[in-house]
Formats: C-alpha cells, structure tokens, sequence
C-alpha cells in the first residue's frame, strides 16, 4: 500500500479510530523506551535527565501551539470571551492533576521509597513507579483524542484544529514517551527485577494513553461546546507535570544544565512539527 492510500484511508477514519490510533502509536513509544532494558542494565544519569529534559520541552510547546492556541480560536468562533475558556480549562486541568498527586500513591523515577506521594501504601516500587509515569500520560492521551475529535468530526468552526495538526501532536507526544517508558523501565532492572518484568512495567505506564485518546474524542463529539475547554484542560494538566515533576526530576543529579539544553531542544522539535504539518 503506497502512501497516499494509507493517508486516504487514515483521513477517512471515524474519529474515534483515530484517535485510538494515535493512542496505540504513543504508548508504542512508551514499550520502545522500555524495551531498552534487553539490551542494557543501566542508562547513565546524564542521558535519562536529557531526555526527561527533552520530554519536558515537547510537553511545553504542544501545550501552547496544538492546544492553547486552538482553544483561543475556537473560543472566538464561538462568540464568547476569547480567553475565559483557555483560562477556566487551563486552571481545572492543573487541579485535576494536582488533585491526583495528593491522593495517587505514586513514586518519581530517581526517588527513594520515603519519598513516595499519595496516600500511603503498601504497594510495590513498581506499581508506584508505573503510577508516576501513568498520572502524566492521562492528559497527553486526552489530548491527542480531543484534538482528533475536533479535527476529523468538522465541529471546529475556526480551522485551527487539523488532522495533521492531531498527527504532529501524536508524533510529538511520542517521541517524548519513549524516555518514560525508559525512566521506569531501567530502575527497575538495576535493583534486580527481572528484564521481562522491567519492560512490562516500563510500558504499562503507557497503556493509559489510547483509552484517554478514545474518551477524548468521544467527549468532544457528544459535547461539542466544550472543546476549547477540553483542550485547555489537557494544556494545564501537561504543564502541571512539566513544572511539578518533569523538570525537578531532569534536574536532580545536578545536570541543570544538559536538562535545560534537553528542554529547549524537545521544544524546538514540537515547534518545528506543530507549524510544519499543523
């Protein structure tokens, strides 16, 4: 099948497959990441905390370009204030996620177990672990879902929201999951746990992502008034887990520097892919 019949037959997608496409291709990247475990015991410091870095940066520019930035459109299409629903979906999408942090029990990559967050538990370092990764991973499959529902469906009046738009944004999110799956993957097999175990708890993390994706899209295509609402929630809830987690963590074995590089780099390819297919 040459390209342009699997682009026809993609575009002529129910949104809903589309989306879960898009979800299946991210958390692909997730098991890529983790599935680094069958070839090495260990990544160094240095390299995890660039790609958190990285991971960050295309976290921050997807938020503004795939999903601020449509809301504000699609807000003026719509005849109401521009910026009340990027800022009302902005604000509830970080304290939904600051909501989740205070009662999930999930540990961050690189910390010891004392440091576990949530409501205290007896569960395992793996299953906090996989619940870290996974809090993250909500919002980004939310925000592939959203932005597919309201590219294939029509129901953005203001044209901001594209197909290829949704696709850079897969790619993007992508991309960036695979140093996550890592992140998870990796601690695990230097304090001994098996290799098939590191890797199944590695992209369990990611496997959040195309249900988020479908719930997405379906929620835009039921209720399509709330759809710069839905992206600027998805916007808030990622910026929250750069600042919160992402970055702290990029930056906690004293590499500052090689993470902001990482950062800025990660911004720039999200950039580059966001205003070339969007």
């Amino acid at each position: 099948m040459e390209f342009a019949e699997i682009k026809e037959w993609f575009f002529g997608l129910n949104p809903i497959y589309q989306s879960l496409t898009g979800g299946l291709f991210t958390w692909g990247l997730t098991a890529l990441g983790a599935a680094l475990v069958f070839f090495t015991k260990t990544v160094g410091n240095k390299t995890l905390d660039a790609m958190m870095g990285f991971a960050a940066g295309v976290m921050i520019a997807a938020s503004f370009w795939s999903l601020l930035v449509p809301s504000i459109d699609m807000a003026a299409h719509q005849g109401v204030i521009e910026w009340l629903p990027a800022v009302i979906g902005f604000l509830t999408g970080g304290l939904f996620l600051r909501i989740c942090d205070q009662y999930l029990p999930h540990l961050h990559p690189g910390f010891p177990m004392d440091e576990a967050e949530g409501v205290k538990t007896s569960w395992r370092r793996a299953t906090l672990l996989v619940l870290a990764i996974t809090l993250h991973n909500i919002p980004e499959g939310l925000a592939v879902g959203v932005l597919f529902g309201a590219a294939a469906s029509g129901v953005d009046p203001s044209g901001t929201a594209t197909i290829l738009g949704a696709i850079s944004l897969a790619i993007g999110i992508g991309i960036q999951n695979f140093p996550e799956g890592t992140a998870v993957s990796m601690p695990l097999r230097r304090e001994g746990v098996s290799v098939g175990k590191s890797f199944w708890y590695g992209q369990l993390s990611g496997i959040v992502e195309p249900i988020s994706a479908v719930i997405g899209a379906a929620a835009v295509l039921m209720v399509q008034p709330i759809l710069p609402y839905a992206l600027s929630f998805a916007a808030g809830a990622m910026i929250y887990v750069v600042v919160e987690e992402l970055i702290p963590e990029s930056q906690v074995h004293g590499n500052t520097d090689l993470a902001t590089l990482g950062t800025m780099v990660g911004f720039s390819v999200m950039m580059i892919l966001d205003v070339a297919l969007g």
